[in-house]
């Protein structure tokens, strides 16, 4: 499978210019820039990440290419290209203030095969502190800005550019091509990476990996471990057994639906109701990391008796998905822990399973490309994502039995309404927040003191970002009527209008 090698220097960015090399259906790794793996046949070319860090700096990531072969095509974006020209002798300075925003790029040279397809004069996307003064005597400069002469490069008698701009975003307006130009035409890479594709590698690997041995795999409703299922039901049949948990912070009625769901898929499911032990263990559990730990303990512990109950079981397969796998193996200092991850950590030192993760290498989106090709139930496969805790982490404060029965009421209503509307589709993520306040109300002639809900509705990708839905306020008027007339405990409405960043999508 050909595939680019992406070198991470800690940049925000990096994570994006993996999406757009896969928009063209080509593999892609992100590994850090200190970590290097032996460069194979498989690799057709290399992209160097952009980074907080200034090359100037005694600590700055100093990466060891010696072990790359002189013909393999090389990019720089961003501190990249700045190491590329430093390195080379050339002269990076500090600019005296940031250069971020928008600026207008001037192709200097059309016939290079980075530029190819470029118009002449395009908007790009800036964001660094240093610029590229003086390039060395070999670099030869194939664009330009008003304020960065440096701004694209090419080393002479090398497959190797550089670029001081952010192709990768979408504000360049002609990025993707200078990315296709370097992936598709100077890499040569054939673009045939495709659903179809990875199912077929993808099944033939587990049928090798795991032979006739069992495998077990805890299943959430939710599309990655469904089509973790999938794929590996694809490859070993009845090998695979499948455990879903009733927590008691699933949505209403969502075990019974759910598990329906997964029988007429014919996989082997067995549904376990510990709701009792999971909100028992809560009961006077108020931050939310410890409400997260409290859950994740308690699903780990039931998982592993009912997984002891199936003989001579070997293997313990995860829907981990690869932004997962990019933020456990980040680059050193580049990003702090926001909130535990539900397929990241909590399972017991001493398990004697092996780990099978059929999902790594994909992205959100491309999980779901891949489900419709393998038939997912389209139920699942358009099911907005779901956090592992559950409604555990949408009562704010402690959690009782009480609470959730009431956030399930309004939440079905939400949701419900979404569909009803139309509108389900057009949103990434939905759901209803019970906060741990209560208000004055009137409800006829008497005086009401209950809770209040929040809705939140957001657009993203794969939630690394998103932005508040604006929803029509007919929509919202009725909803908050619905939840205040038909749940008893409630009797005022919010609605939730705050980004990621800075808020993050869940409350908790």
């Amino acid at each position: 499978m050909e595939r680019i090698l992406i070198l991470d220097f800690g940049s925000q960015y990096t994570m994006l210019i993996a999406r757009r090399i896969r928009e063209m259906n080509v593999y892609c790794d992100i590994v850090p820039f200190n970590k290097i793996p032996a460069i194979s046949p498989d690799v057709k070319g290399i992209v160097l990440s952009g980074s907080p860090s200034s090359v100037r700096a005694e600590n700055a990531p100093q990466p060891d290419l010696s072990g790359v072969p002189a013909s393999l095509p090389i990019l720089g974006i961003c501190y990249g290209a700045q190491w590329l020209a430093w390195k080379g002798g050339g002269v990076v300075a500090a600019t005296g203030g940031r250069e971020y925003g928008r600026a207008i790029l001037s192709v200097k040279d059309g016939q290079d095969p980075l530029m190819k397809e470029v118009a002449p004069e395009s908007q790009v996307w800036m964001s660094h502190g240093d610029t590229i003064t003086s390039l060395p005597e070999s670099y030869k400069v194939i664009a330009s800005t008003a304020q960065v002469d440096n701004a694209a490069f090419r080393i002479e008698g090398k497959p190797i550019w550089g670029i001081q701009f952010h192709a990768e975003v979408h504000h360049s307006e002609y990025g993707k091509q200078i990315l296709r130009n370097f992936v598709l035409g100077i890499c040569g890479c054939a673009g045939n990476w495709t659903p179809a594709s990875f199912i077929e590698s993808t099944v033939a690997s587990l049928k090798e990996q795991i032979g006739s041995d069992k495998v077990v795999l805890g299943l959430s409703g939710g599309v990655d471990s469904s089509v973790a299922a999938l794929l590996l039901h694809k490859a070993i049949g009845s090998q695979l057994h499948c455990i879903f948990v009733d927590s008691g912070l699933l949505r209403k009625d969502e075990f019974t639906t759910v598990l329906a769901s997964y029988k007429g898929m014919g996989l082997n499911v067995k549904g376990v109701d510990a709701s009792a032990r999971f909100l028992g263990n809560l009961a006077g559990i108020t931050d939310p990391e410890a409400k997260r730990k409290s859950i994740g303990k308690d699903f780990v512990e039931v998982f592993n008796a009912e997984a002891e109950k199936i003989e001579d079981v070997r293997w313990l397969a995860q829907g981990t998905i690869y932004p997962d796998v990019i933020e456990s193996s980040a680059v050193p200092g580049a990003s702090a822990t926001i909130k535990s991850h539900h397929n990241v950590g909590g399972l017991p030192k001493d398990m004697k399973l092996k780990i099978v993760e059929p999902l790594r290498l994909l992205f959100k989106d491309e999980v779901r490309r891949v489900g419709a090709a393998l038939g997912l139930d389209p139920e699942i496969l358009g099911r907005h994502p779901f956090p592992g805790p559950g409604l555990g982490i949408r009562v704010l404060g402690e959690v009782t039995a009480e609470k959730v029965a009431i956030l399930q009421e309004a939440d079905k209503i939400f949701i419900d309404a979404l569909k009803r509307w139309n509108l389900y589709d057009e949103v990434w993520q939905a759901g209803t927040i019970l906060l741990p306040i209560k208000s004055v109300g009137v409800m006829g002639d008497e005086r009401t003191y209950e809770y209040t809900i929040a809705l939140r509705a957001v657009t993203s990708v794969d939630g690394m970002t998103a932005d508040w839905v604006r929803l029509p306020y007919d929509f919202l008027s009725e909803v908050s009527d619905k939840i205040v007339r038909g749940v008893k405990g409630v009797n005022r409405v919010v609605y939730d209008i705050c980004s990621k960043p800075p808020a993050t999508i869940e409350w908790e």
